[in-house]
């Protein structure tokens, strides 16, 4: 039989706290506190919609996170 396997551990982080970084200072910030997977999108970009644990979501206009989420 295969082994079960396990997801990654979400990080105790407040996403909403990355809001109005300069998105290369978010990205960094994530990863320094245990983020897998950091993924910056353009807005209305169409993606699909699993949860991924370990992974951090941000919207990104200007060069600047508008919105941020977990997942």
């Amino acid at each position: 039989m295969a082994p079960v396997p396990t997801n990654p551990q979400t990080p105790d982080d407040d996403p909403d706290g990355y809001v109005g970084l300069d998105v290369r200072t978010a990205e960094e910030q994530a990863r320094d506190r245990g983020w897998n997977t950091v993924r910056s999108l353009p807005p209305d970009a169409v993606i699909t919609l699993e949860y991924l644990s370990g992974r951090l979501n941000f919207t990104v206009e200007d060069g600047t996170v508008t919105r941020s989420w977990k997942g």
